[in-house]
């Protein structure tokens, strides 16, 4: 059991017999009474989507999951291959449902993974990733006003407004919940 107050994204619930994944999570304090958790969630097995308010102190069935940090090792048009970091077990993920972590899987980068019942339902991002930048125009400094930006194109296919400065094969950090640059990395 979980409290509504302890739910966060990522969260794994039982609910009708199956389990959802918590995608959104927000918290809301009326005037009067008590916070509130409102909750999206989504059905690991159909896909189909449930919004629930939980009160903050309320308790809620948790579905017992188990999350194993895993190499990603290549994608293919079917699956995002892994290996569990410490047993070297081989996981095939399948793309299906799963099309939005592409553009965030670095080969040979760790990810927590999420498994229940022997099948991995989620692939956790990190909430800040490096990047290099693969595809970048070149502007001359003085073309626009401060703070303008432009889009370049990252070494997975992400594209990413920055500052005009950042060239080719910079690395730069983004916030992958926002997919907004956050600022350059120095090797």
């Amino acid at each position: 059991m979980i409290r509504g107050v302890d739910i966060v994204k990522g969260t794994c619930l039982l609910q009708k017999g199956q389990p959802f994944l918590v995608v959104e999570r927000e918290f809301h304090t009326p005037g009067k009474g008590t916070a509130i958790a409102r909750v999206k969630m989504k059905s690991i097995k159909d896909g189909s989507v449930l919004s629930m308010t939980i009160p903050t102190q309320q308790e809620v069935e948790d579905a017992e999951v188990d999350v194993r940090t895993c190499q990603y090792q290549y994608g293919d048009d079917d699956a995002y291959h892994f290996m569990d970091n410490e047993s070297y077990e081989q996981y095939e993920v399948p793309v299906d449902g799963m099309e939005d972590k592409k553009r965030y899987l670095q080969a040979e980068s760790s990810y927590e993974l999420t498994i229940w019942e022997d099948k991995v339902i989620d692939i956790k991002i990190p909430y800040k990733v490096v990047f290099t930048v693969a595809e970048s125009e070149n502007y001359v400094r003085g073309d626009t006003v401060s703070g303008a930006t432009k889009p370049v194109v990252t070494e997975t296919g992400l594209t990413v407004r920055v500052p005009l400065f950042i060239k080719q094969n910079e690395r730069i950090l983004v916030n992958t919940e926002t997919n907004e640059y956050v600022e350059r990395v120095n090797n």
